[in-house]
């Protein structure tokens, strides 16, 4: 079994394993276990992947829920989806409607275990209490030359006993200066946040950029994430934790595959 199914968390606390890429795990105190975006391909070309062995086998971790931020292959990925829903039939699943529509066209699972999910809005998971967010605007930013986005794209931010969480989803290049996607999100006062960045791709903000979006958000904690798995959008972590000035949001490196206790 995965070594987070017998790792006792206290009151008050989250486990969180990181993977790889933007693909989480959380475990409470009750012992609930929700997978963020889970990406765990088997055929891992070594072209393309940094690591050709998959951080996972899905059948050594019972999962009670899924969140997916967006329908993009390496955040709603069916073949992981068949695996989980192999392993245990109490899994829900919870996205944004493409996500849901894929997961209904391309696994079995049951549609009594999904459920869709749009910004503003929350649920339950157990004790948990996830709210979903922007990540990007639904228009984009046509005065920053930055078209709609082809799918909804979500964030979510994720009550855990005394600790709030932040998984940024893939944020517009810009997300410090849109007042509304950034204010929903420091209204929960997030003490740990998981932010996409790249130092130059530009899908998604730079390092500057994802200081300032930590920063503005209010987090005490910001870990990198979206890299340690494709050769071509990988980037050094300790140049990214450069970029943080003192008396900010700390920067929090997880190494691939491992988790921390927080706080």
């Amino acid at each position: 079994m995965h070594p987070l199914v017998n790792l006792e968390v206290s009151e008050g606390s989250v486990a969180i394993h990181w993977f790889e890429q933007s693909s989480f795990a959380l475990k409470d105190s009750k012992g609930t276990i929700v997978l963020i975006d889970p990406y765990f391909p088997l055929n891992r070309p070594s072209d393309n992947f940094i690591h050709t062995q998959s951080p996972l086998d899905e059948s050594d971790l019972p999962t009670d829920f899924v969140l997916l931020t967006h329908a993009h292959g390496d955040h709603t990925c069916p073949e992981s989806i068949r695996r989980i829903w192999d392993t245990s039939s109490k899994t829900h699943f919870i996205g944004p409607e493409e996500s849901v529509n894929q997961i209904a066209s391309d696994t079995e699972v049951d549609s009594e275990n999904v459920s869709v999910i749009a910004a503003g809005e929350s649920t339950k998971m157990n004790d948990m209490t996830v709210h979903a967010v922007y990540a990007k605007p639904p228009t984009g930013d046509p005065a920053a030359g930055i078209g709609p986005p082809d799918v909804t794209h979500l964030g979510y931010v994720i009550n855990i006993d005394d600790v709030t969480v932040y998984a940024s989803g893939d944020p517009i290049n810009n997300f410090a200066d849109h007042d509304e996607l950034v204010s929903p999100i420091a209204a929960f006062n997030p003490d740990i946040g998981f932010l996409t960045n790249h130092p130059s791709e530009g899908e998604f903000p730079f390092f500057e950029g994802c200081v300032k979006m930590a920063t503005r958000i209010g987090l005490k904690h910001a870990v990198p994430v979206h890299r340690a798995c494709f050769v071509k959008r990988d980037y050094d972590p300790l140049e990214w934790a450069s970029n943080f000035p003192s008396g900010g949001p700390e920067p929090l490196i997880i190494e691939r595959n491992s988790h921390i206790i927080y706080p």
